[in-house]
């Protein structure tokens, strides 16, 4: 009779948890810049067709790559090159749009060092260094993968062990506000001056929700334009909700962090122009081979 409760009590568990996860889509957002541009949604909530939209910040782009690998995501962002991959290795979570446009900078005091620090060897900081270098044949520094995460070069910077490197935002700003000597000398971002930036982060989606796309577009671009014309909201909720320390976000890195939600349909150009350089210089970082057209699907 214990054995027969038991399974009772879990199948009717297993209904409860069904019933819920059916009134509930779940987004996942990674710990970083990219998360600044959905602080509104962490706030409100809103309801779709019904369901309400969670969102949940995540540590690791390996994390959500489980989750999405695991189904236990419904919308995802994360980086293009992770996204690419997952892609490719048959984890069908399409792209549904490019919420922000490069974080990406090189900080120094001399343009001419002989050293340049950078971190994340073989992922998007590190293609597109050495993309940059390749561009700028008139400085070619010798590329230093000492430390393991941009946190770890500012504090670097800041002890004087390290003198130019890459860093990507908030990293950017804390360290030139803590030393007035430290500039900006290039924008590692925009292949042409005149260009909206490297459409380095994604937001995947699950293909279930293709009928609530145009809804869903509207909702994450709107939170997108949120963060930009209310940055000390946007602050705000990032410091209560502890996805960064108090004083880590200013007006300046969120908007270096070039914020711009553009579904997938208006940033396929810009995709593409990215992933061509990815396959050129760290092909096996997306599995080897540019996504196929199902990648990239305009709405109706």
């Amino acid at each position: 009779m214990k054995i027969h409760l038991c399974i009772l009590l879990c199948f009717l568990c297993a209904c409860n948890n069904t019933q819920k996860n059916s009134n509930t889509l779940r987004l996942k957002l990674l710990r970083g810049p990219s998360s600044i541009a959905f602080a509104q949604l962490m706030e409100s909530q809103p309801v779709i067709d019904g369901m309400v939209l969670q969102t949940e910040v995540v540590d690791s782009p390996e994390l959500i790559q489980a989750q999405l690998i695991k189904g236990e995501a419904d919308i995802a962002v994360l980086p293009m090159i992770s996204a690419v991959n997952l892609y490719n290795k048959g984890v069908t979570y399409p792209l549904l749009g490019c919420p922000l446009w490069g974080t990406l900078y090189l900080v120094g005091r001399d343009s001419s060092a002989t050293m340049l620090h950078l971190f994340g060897s073989g992922t998007s900081p590190d293609i597109l260094t050495r993309y940059y270098l390749d561009k700028h044949k008139s400085w070619q520094p010798k590329l230093n993968y000492t430390f393991g995460s941009a946190r770890d070069i500012m504090m670097g910077i800041q002890t004087g062990t390290v003198e130019t490197a890459v860093l990507s935002e908030p990293f950017v700003s804390m360290a030139l506000a803590k030393d007035s000597t430290l500039k900006i000398l290039a924008d590692l971002n925009r292949p042409l001056p005149d260009s909206p930036g490297f459409a380095q982060t994604a937001v995947v989606f699950s293909p279930k929700l293709a009928k609530f796309r145009k809804e869903i577009d509207k909702l994450l671009a709107a939170s997108c334009k949120f963060a930009v014309d209310n940055p000390e909201q946007a602050i705000r909720i990032m410091e209560e909700r502890k996805v960064f320390g108090k004083g880590m976000l200013s007006k300046s890195s969120i908007k270096r962090c070039r914020i711009n939600y553009v579904p997938a349909c208006e940033a396929k150009e810009a995709v593409s122009s990215l992933l061509k350089i990815i396959l050129q210089y760290e092909p096996k970082a997306i599995g080897g081979h540019l996504p196929d057209s199902t990648f990239v699907v305009c709405a109706d």
